[in-house]
């Protein structure tokens, strides 16, 4: 039976999986994207929303708190300092998922975790593209008097000469 186990194993001993979660988030949060499996990726995402709900109030208390399951003080700074300012206003769900198909060597699902507020392609905030309303006997006209210009201009020179 499987009462009351809510971690997965991921078919390692605890302090591996432990060093392992942590290396992984470290990873993620230096490069704010990483490519693993699908089942280490599930892993990681509940190994990591705590650490950054954390993040949101910087104290030395919490920084303490991180750096126990972070243990790289590179890593723990930035997330301190540039991914908090991001994900100040957002309640939760700061990891998202994609599977990205099977690997080739194992045929393992394979899945790319990333931060949610730093990705360019998902961007909601996008700007609109300008429609031109236009029609096209404006440009023809402008280019026509734009051509008229200087032969006027010759014609004066010439009639001055004279």
């Amino acid at each position: 039976m499987r009462h009351g186990k809510k971690i997965s194993h991921l078919s390692r001993t605890n302090t591996h999986r432990k060093a392992m979660l942590s290396n992984m988030a470290s990873s993620l949060i230096e490069h704010k994207r990483i490519n693993t499996t699908v089942a280490k990726a599930k892993a990681l995402k509940k190994f990591i929303e705590p650490i950054v709900t954390r993040s949101k109030v910087d104290s030395t208390h919490n920084r303490r708190i991180v750096f126990r399951y972070i243990k790289n003080k590179h890593a723990v700074s930035e997330l301190f300092n540039s991914i908090s300012e991001k994900i100040a206003n957002r309640p939760g769900g700061y990891t998202r998922i994609v599977k990205l198909g099977n690997r080739l060597g194992d045929n393992a699902d394979m899945a790319m975790i990333e931060l949610v507020d730093f990705n360019e392609t998902f961007d909601t905030a996008k700007t609109k593209k300008k429609s031109r309303r236009r029609s096209g006997k404006k440009a023809t006209n402008s280019n026509s008097e734009i051509l008229k210009k200087p032969v006027e201009s010759e014609k004066s020179e010439e009639s001055k000469k004279e």
